[in-house]
This record gives structure tokens, C-alpha cells and sequence, in this order.
């Protein structure tokens, strides 16, 4: 039987403002599942994202490349880097816009993450082809945790 040469498969993590404190411990959540699914995790956020994660995790036992989200935004653009899947954190407009970036600018299948108080307003604003997980989670990311092992894309 020979080895399976395929590429490993790739999930980016694109985080916004850390404003609302669930999305650390989700993307840490998600993370750690998808890295015991074999599936190499690449995280892009703004500068205060990145920082809480790699507080967070200082020896990098969970996370592994990290960079900053214009750079990843840039080199999917420039057909530089892609992945086969693509979660983005959406707490308000911002988030939304990267998400329906992501949604022209790579192949990979794109999942909404939305939380927060304003949550069922911004799912009614996504109209582009996305699996969406949406919770009102804001300080406990249970109800947001819940969601996505309903969905359990790790699996996928």
C-alpha cells in the first residue's frame, strides 16, 4: 500500500477585534480540534487578537503560524497561499466585510462564526454562500461551542 502524498489540509482562523471576549477561547477551542483532526490550523488576525492568543498560549502548544490579517487577505489575493477552509469571527460590520472577502478572494469553504448581542442582525446581513454558526454568546462561548459541534467541521 503506498503512503498518502495528498497536502494536508488547512483551516485559516481570521479574527477581528477581540472586543467581545468569547472569540479567544473559541478560536483556541477550535484550534485544538482541528489539530487533533490533522488539519494544520494558520490563524490571521489584527495586532491585539494575535497578542491575546500568544499570551495565551506562550509555549504554542495549540497555536502554530499566526500572522497578520492583511498579509494572509494579500497573499490569498496574489493566489500566493490558500486553505481548504476558512472560519471568520463576526461580532459586528467589520467582520462581515472580511467574511464576504474571503467568500470571493479564496476557494476555501467559508464558515461565519457570529456572537454577540447584536448576532441575529448580522446573520440577516450575510447573503453570500457560507455555512453560518451563529449564538448569542458574548462572556460564556458555550452557546457558541454548542453551535459549532453541531456542525463539527473538523469532521468535514
Amino acid at each position: 500500500m503506498c503512503p498518502d502524498t495528498s497536502p494536508q489540509k488547512t483551516v485559516l482562523f481570521v479574527l477581528g477585534c477581540p472586543q467581545v471576549p468569547v472569540q479567544t477561547s473559541i478560536a483556541l477551542y477550535l484550534i485544538s480540534r482541528f489539530k487533533s483532526a490533522g488539519i494544520i490550523p494558520v490563524i490571521a488576525g489584527n495586532k491585539a487578537a494575535n497578542t491575546l492568543l500568544l499570551v495565551a498560549d506562550p509555549d504554542r502548544h495549540y497555536i502554530g503560524e499566526i500572522m497578520d490579517l492583511d498579509r494572509a487577505v494579500a497573499q490569498i489575493t496574489e493566489k500566493k497561499r490558500d486553505f481548504d477552509q476558512c472560519f471568520v469571527f463576526i461580532h459586528n460590520d467589520a467582520g462581515i466585510s472580511y467574511a464576504a472577502t474571503m467568500a470571493v478572494i479564496s476557494k476555501a469553504r467559508i464558515y461565519t462564526l457570529v456572537y454577540g448581542e447584536h448576532e441575529e442582525d448580522l446573520v440577516s446581513q450575510i447573503t453570500f454562500p457560507c455555512t453560518k454558526i451563529a449564538a448569542k454568546a458574548v462572556h460564556n462561548p458555550l452557546p457558541l461551542k454548542k453551535a459549532i459541534d453541531e456542525v463539527a467541521p473538523w469532521a468535514a
